[in-house]
């Protein structure tokens, strides 16, 4: 019977009209946390349609009726609604707690999606995982994508740095998306861009955060040495951090230290001297250290920044270590008080250079390691615009990179040389000073180590494999004989038997 005009056949009253007939949604986004809702209001803006779901359904209903209203956000109170809400390919971004939930989150999907259909995880997650969900994803069919995303919660709203990963098929099918969403760098290129297969783009995140660790200790030490060591105020500091901010350390960290030295509480008073000195984590700093020693490369900012922050959670024990450790007694910093300052900024600036040659050097060797063909100028530029890490100095990482992009060490680009000689006097007065007045300053001295132990040619490496066979016969290479490993009885009364492996 041919059914009446405009009236649907009998098979497809009900529910199934609406999987047939609603699929319109560009994306589907799982998870209505503030970086959620704004990164939907965000593709929103830019004209994609986006479905909102929640696993507490009543968010998504307050959603729809408040910071959505008027919109063309629609909703979805079931996953399996959501997946009939969605164009082909379906493309579902998950933005839930890294971990367990984003698995339950996958094998619920996995009924509703079809081969061709894409997942994407824009959470902290560990690279092995998103790794690991690639490969047993691939085997059903379906697309997997671990994205990074940077910025805080303004940065969702207005403009992210997106750093996706994993299933290179995806990628055409999300890109306009995530590159419309994206940050713009000055000159108007998005900060998105792929950056390669299985982990890739949560490893690139990983190492992100780590430098971000690093960024931040750097201005907490810089911020100890000026109120400790100098006795300058908040307010005077601010209008420094904003001077710095117009010049070479033009960057976001460095402008949102100004204002929070400037916050007032409500008595009007510093509300940064509140605070308690207690750093939290959420673990991806950790990550990135813990990685660096797996591949044997000496990301020491990083995991000093790590340790600092492990360091201040022991508070009561730095309290009772503060009334019986002695320090410097009656010493205090006798000199030019702006020409130090200076000389601050200068240190500041030669140990971030530092820290972004060892996070790029991490990258580098996971590259080589996982086979990923990663493009660190474009990196450079994902991160120029909408991180927390976005800096001026980044348009001059890639410059580097787009020089050469085999380049071995960042600090042995043209521009780092010479910038870094420039800084070594002040990084090496600032260090010292704070060393003699007693005022911790773990990354700043830590980045100047490591820039010293790289220009030498020749480290005392010796006497630790001279040690190392005296105790162990692990064996040492001979300079006049390379590649040849000898065992000597240092004693007399060792024996000649050594160690089956060098590396023991």
């Amino acid at each position: 019977m041919v059914p009446k005009p405009f009236e649907l056949p009998q098979y497809l009253h009900g529910f199934n009209s609406c999987i047939i007939l609603c699929n319109s949604a560009d994306i589907g986004l799982i998870g209505l946390a503030v970086m959620g809702q704004n990164l939907i209001l965000n593709m929103n803006d830019h004209g994609f349609k986006v479905c909102a779901f929640n696993r507490t359904v009543s968010k998504v209903d307050h959603f729809l009726e408040n910071e959505a209203k008027g919109t063309n956000i629609i909703g979805a109170h079931s996953v399996e609604e959501l997946c009939a809400k969605l164009k082909r390919p379906r493309k579902v971004m998950l933005l839930v707690k890294a971990g367990p939930a984003v698995d339950a989150f996958i094998e619920t999907l996995l009924p509703h999606l079809e081969p061709g259909d894409i997942i994407i995880d824009g959470g902290n997650s560990h690279f092995p995982d998103t790794t690991r969900r690639c490969e047993e994803l691939e085997k059903k069919g379906i697309l997997y994508v671990g994205s990074g995303v940077s910025g805080g919660e303004e940065g969702a709203r207005y403009g992210p740095s997106l750093m996706p990963g994993g299933n290179p098929k995806a990628w055409p099918e999300i890109k306009s998306i995530f590159q419309a969403v994206s940050a713009k760098a000055p000159d108007g290129q998005p900060c998105c861009d792929w950056v390669g297969e299985g982990g890739a783009g949560h490893y690139v995140k990983m190492v992100h955060n780590g430098i971000e660790y690093g960024d931040m200790q750097l201005i907490s030490e810089v911020y100890h040495i000026m109120k400790e060591g100098l006795g300058i105020n908040n307010d005077q500091m601010a209008d420094i951090f904003e001077e710095w901010n117009k010049e070479e350390l033009d960057s976001f960290l460095i402008e949102i230290t100004r204002d929070i030295l400037r916050f007032k509480d409500e008595d009007g008073s510093s509300l940064l001297e509140k605070i308690l000195d207690k750093a939290g984590q959420k673990g991806t700093g950790k990550w990135t250290a813990i990685d660096s020693l797996d591949r044997g490369i000496p990301v020491t900012l990083i995991t000093e920044a790590v340790y600092s922050r492990c360091l201040s959670s022991l508070k009561d024990e730095r309290t009772h270590a503060s009334k019986i450790l002695k320090g410097p007694t009656n010493v205090k910093f006798q000199g030019d008080q702006q020409n130090f300052i200076k000389q601050i900024g200068s240190a500041l600036y030669a140990s971030k250079i530092v820290s972004y040659a060892q996070g790029f050097m991490l990258m580098r060797q996971a590259a080589e390691d996982f086979g990923w063909n990663l493009n660190y100028s474009g990196i450079a530029l994902m991160w120029r615009g909408g991180c927390i890490i976005r800096s001026r100095f980044l348009g001059q990482i890639k410059d580097a990179y787009n020089n050469n992009p085999k380049l071995e060490n960042l600090l042995f680009d043209p521009f780092f040389q010479e910038a870094a000689a420039k800084a070594q006097d002040s990084w090496r007065t600032v260090v010292g000073t704070s060393a003699t007045l007693g005022i911790p300053a773990p990354t700043l001295s830590c980045a100047l180590s490591f820039y010293d132990g790289l220009r030498h040619e020749r480290l005392p490496a010796n006497m630790i494999q001279a040690q190392r066979d005296y105790f162990g016969a692990h064996t040492y290479e001979r300079l006049d004989q390379p590649g040849k490993y000898v065992h000597t009885n240092w004693t007399g009364t060792g024996g000649n038997v050594s160690a089956s492996t060098y590396q023991a």
